[in-house]
């Protein structure tokens, strides 16, 4: 029998996140892949939703939160832009709580460095993403696995989305856009990557079934 939360997660939904400017960056390759991937779609089964998230602590967590107490995906998918320049994507396994003192495009960062004060110091991502990373090849990118998503919005937003969703959650970062690492292409990147966590997700239901009432941060309720 399934749980009663069971019953609340919309499985055919799937969110996918982008970050909006900052810094130097005018235009974030995240938010345009993502952009190109709804153009693209995750087949006929899967209702994707996509949204832009500023690179500000404090809104894009409300804003995550928001959407798991409102839509409850099957799984929220966030990209962001790389700190290198290499034709990489890096697939994140898990968000810290702390380490937060790089001040975002608002000029704030959690006064004491934390995401939630009383959360675990690491969330796991459900989805394997060493297998992801050994099972997908992508002409023209590497792909590369990670433990450590940076400790900026990106990590922060990554921690706040696992703990909402009960580890439903994964993180992607990619390149900046160049002559031949295009929107377009990071587009069909993502779609390749997506629908292999996707797949692992239809696997791991048939095996288990997970507690999936989104919770709300302290701060947040």
């Amino acid at each position: 029998m399934q749980d009663s939360h069971e019953m609340d997660i919309k499985p055919d939904t799937v969110v996918v996140t982008g970050f909006g400017p900052f810094r130097q960056h005018l235009i974030n390759s995240s938010w345009e892949a993502v952009k190109e991937l709804s153009k693209l779609g995750l087949g006929d089964e899967v209702d994707l939703h996509i949204m832009e998230l500023p690179v500000a602590y404090q809104k894009a967590k409300e804003l995550v939160c928001k959407v798991w107490a409102t839509l409850r995906p099957q799984l929220m998918i966030h990209t962001g832009l790389t700190s290198t320049s290499k034709a990489i994507l890096i697939l994140e396994q898990c968000g810290k709580n702390k380490g937060y003192k790089e001040s975002d495009v608002c000029g704030f960062h959690p006064e004491d460095g934390h995401c939630l004060l009383e959360g675990p110091e690491i969330i796991n991502s459900a989805i394997n993403m060493k297998t992801i990373w050994k099972n997908i090849q992508i002409e023209g990118i590497d792909v590369i696995f990670s433990r450590d998503a940076g400790r900026y919005v990106c990590d922060y937003i990554y921690y706040t989305s696992l703990y909402c969703g009960n580890g439903r959650a994964a993180f992607i970062h990619v390149p900046p856009l160049s002559k031949r690492v295009t929107a377009e292409f990071l587009g069909r990147a993502l779609q390749t990557v997506i629908a292999e966590m996707l797949k692992q997700c239809r696997a791991c239901v048939q095996d288990t079934v997970p507690s999936s009432e989104p919770l709300v941060p302290p701060q947040l309720q």
